[in-house]
Formats: structure tokens, C-alpha cells, sequence
């Protein structure tokens, strides 16, 4: 009878990779079981008293958050250090929380609401930049699939969590939440390390360079590739996006009680959780762009399916269909932007694809939103299998061009 160890639990497509991914997989289970407080933000402010207008604009500060805060994180994970900067986003997140909580207005909480978004964001490209640095190109898909695993057990396990701490007093939330963020900071300060030369090549063309490059964006519009590829990833994540912004409008459409959209979000989360490790393992011989190509083309179909659905049986066909999706193109994108990155400017080049992910996910929640409810259903399901497959097959078609650049940064 064979001998079970730590190691065989461990998904054989990650065993191989370094402690420091591992501490970062640990260390975001643990902030995202503490991201209670956006799901139940809308029920918190009617408990306050907030009206209806006047939510739309603490829920406008948190979108812009997620705008700002990547940009600001890349450009200080590149100057002062991945650790740094992580830990200014976590202690300023949770700090944000105690604000929102204790805010007396409308206005002050919508100040509150931007910093807890703009704060938690920059956290993203310093993490996805330490990353690149521990492993090498071979292995970032998995090191960055192995990150996005973490955030769906997280979120899992918070989906329950939330509910329940919810029903005995809101002020939970802000506890659990303020309180992951600050655990999660001191594994980040006790058990992890800037690598050597992460903020600079090793020798002196390297330095030039940076020097050259400057400290803001400058070096990612240059980059031709980056930019073909960011805009294809946008459309891709937008399309993502719709499943928490017009599935769950198309749920109360249907008639359907919240509890059905609730029993679909279990279901991604399960099949996310459960299959994501042997799909990456079984995926990674195949080329990137085309594995990213073929989940977008299943998230876009899973989409659109939701415009065929008039029950649970239907809805459960197409959150099944885009789950497969997102289970197939994990840790892809930003692997492929890693590895375009110079090593001195990976903070930037991940502070782009995370500010792409928050334009995409702010674009859902307003054009979306508008489209679903003003020009009507159809047109943003069609939409959505349109241009997210048509975002598929363009991204696809670049394969080429990456292979070739990738191999001539090995190569030098």
C-alpha cells in the first residue's frame, strides 16, 4: 500500500515550483477568505441609510480604485521593491476598512471605498512580479495558475464565510477582512524576500536600459507586442467580467430567487477548484496563446448561453461551459506578459495586464450594465460570443510572434 506524504497531495503540475510561490499561494488564500465586505457593500449602506444615488457613488469610488491602484503598483514594485510595495497596499487596504466602517457620510465613505480598492489593487503586479522573478519562463504559467487557484479556495471558502457573519452583524466583515489583509502583510514581511537584481539586470546594458526606460510606462507603449496583446486580454477579461455583473440581472429576469445565482457561483467555484491543477498539468506541452485562444472561445460560448437560459438547469449549462473556460486559460495572460517583460520593468509590464483587468471589470459593470438594460439582453449575449471569440482567435494567432520573442530573450 503506498505511503501518503505531504508532497503526493501536492498537484504534480506544481511540485516543482519554489517556496516563495508557495508562501504567496498560502498567504492569498488567507487575504482572499477576508474580501467579505464588497459582496455585502450594497446591504451594508441600506443598513446605514444610504439611498440608492448616493450608492452609485461609493460603488463608482471602488471601481476607480481598481483603476488607479495597478498603475501605482507597478511603477513602485519596479522602484522600491516587490515586499514594499505589497505591504503598503495590504496595511493601507486594511486601514481603509476600519475608515469605511467609521465613516459618518456618503462622501467620506466613498473616500474610504476608493482607498480600500485603490490600496488592495497595487498589491497584484508587486506579487505577479515576484513571481516572474522566482521562477524562470518554463514555469510561470503554473507558477501564476497556482496563484489564481489560491484566490478561487479563497473565495470559496469567503462565499460561505460572508453569508454567515453577515446575518450576526456587519461589523464582522470589516474584521475579517482588515484582519486577513494584516496576516497576510506579516507573511509577506516575516517569510518573503526581494529576490537580488529583481529591479535590475545583472549587468551594465541592463542598467542602461533601465535608466534609459525611465520609471513610468513609457517602456510598455513602446512595446508593439504588449500592446496587440493587453487590448486582446481586455476583451477576454471583459467578457469574464459579465459573469458577476449580467448573470446574475439575467437570474432575477428569469424570476429566480438570489439563491440560484448563489448555487451557480458554487458551481464555478467547485469545478474551478477541483479541476484547475490537471488541466494546467495536462495543458502545459500545449502552446500558450493557443490553449488561451480555445478557453476564451468556451468563456465567450458560456456567456452567451446565459441569453438561451430560462431556469436553473440552462444557467448551470453555461456557468459549467465558461467555468471550463476559466479553468483552461489559468495563469496564461500573465505568464505570456512576464515573460515580454524586461527584468527591470516586470512591475510595470504586470501593472498594466492588472490595470487592463480593472478596466475590463469597471467597462462590465457600466457598459454592460447599459447595454443589458437599455438596448436589452440580446445584444450584450451576442456581443459577448462576438468579440470575446473573435479576442480568442486573434490572441491565438500571435503565437508566432511571441514564440519568437520569447526565445530571443532566452537567447540573450
Amino acid at each position: 500500500m503506498p505511503t501518503l506524504t505531504a508532497s503526493s497531495l501536492v498537484p504534480s503540475s506544481f511540485r516543482d515550483l519554489p517556496s516563495v510561490v508557495w508562501t504567496i499561494f498560502a498567504g492569498t488564500i488567507v487575504n482572499r477568505l477576508g474580501y467579505l465586505v464588497t459582496p455585502f457593500l450594497v446591504f451594508f449602506l441600506a443598513a446605514r441609510g444610504v439611498t440608492g444615488a448616493e450608492t452609485s457613488y461609493v460603488l463608482g469610488a471602488l471601481g476607480a480604485g481598481n483603476l488607479l491602484g495597478p498603475a501605482v503598483g507597478g511603477i513602485l514594485a519596479d522602484r522600491i521593491g516587490r515586499r514594499p510595495t505589497m505591504l503598503i497596499g495590504l496595511i493601507g487596504a486594511s486601514a481603509a476598512q476600519g475608515a469605511l466602517f467609521l465613516a459618518p457620510g456618503v462622501w467620506t465613505m466613498a473616500a474610504a471605498a476608493l482607498l480600500i480598492s485603490a490600496a488592495g489593487s497595487t498589491v497584484s503586479p508587486a506579487a505577479y512580479a515576484l513571481l516572474a522573478d522566482a521562477v524562470d519562463s518554463e514555469r510561470r504559467r503554473r507558477a501564476y495558475a497556482l496563484f489564481g487557484w489560491g484566490v478561487n479556495i479563497g473565495t470559496a471558502v469567503a462565499g460561505v464565510l460572508g453569508g454567515y457573519l453577515a446575518a450576526r452583524g456587519y461589523w464582522l466583515l470589516f474584521v475579517v477582512d482588515a484582519g486577513s489583509m494584516l496576516a497576510y502583510a506579516l507573511v509577506v514581511a516575516v517569510r518573503l524576500k526581494d529576490p537580488k537584481g529583481a529591479r535590475t539586470t545583472d549587468d551594465q546594458v541592463g542598467e542602461a536600459q533601465e535608466k534609459k526606460d525611465g520609471i513610468g510606462y513609457g517602456v510598455v507603449f513602446r512595446d508593439r507586442l504588449a500592446l496587440l496583446l493587453l487590448p486582446l486580454f481586455g476583451v477576454q477579461l471583459f467578457v469574464y467580467s459579465l459573469t458577476e455583473v449580467a448573470l446574475p440581472l439575467a437570474v432575477h429576469d428569469s424570476g429566480l430567487s438570489p439563491a440560484v445565482y448563489g448555487a451557480m457561483a458554487a458551481v464555478n467555484a467547485i469545478l474551478v477548484v477541483a479541476l484547475q491543477p490537471f488541466a494546467t498539468a495536462r495543458l502545459s506541452r500545449f502552446p500558450q496563446l493557443a490553449v488561451q485562444g480555445a478557453g476564451g472561445t468556451l468563456i465567450a460560448g458560456g456567456v452567451a448561453l446565459t441569453g438561451l437560459a430560462d431556469g436553473v438547469v440552462g444557467y448551470t449549462v453555461s456557468v459549467v461551459v465558461w467555468s471550463l473556460g476559466e479553468v483552461v486559460v489559468a495563469g496564461i495572460a500573465a505568464g505570456v506578459v512576464a515573460n515580454l517583460a524586461p527584468a527591470h520593468a516586470r512591475g510595470r509590464y504586470q501593472g498594466a495586464f492588472s490595470w487592463t483587468w480593472g478596466l475590463a471589470r469597471f467597462a462590465a459593470l457600466t457598459l454592460g450594465v447599459a447595454m443589458y438594460t437599455t438596448l436589452g439582453p440580446s445584444v450584450l449575449w451576442w456581443t459577448a460570443l462576438v468579440a470575446g471569440t473573435a479576442a480568442a482567435v486573434a490572441t491565438a494567432a500571435l503565437t508566432a510572434r511571441v514564440n519568437a520573442r520569447t526565445a530571443h530573450e532566452l537567447a540573450a
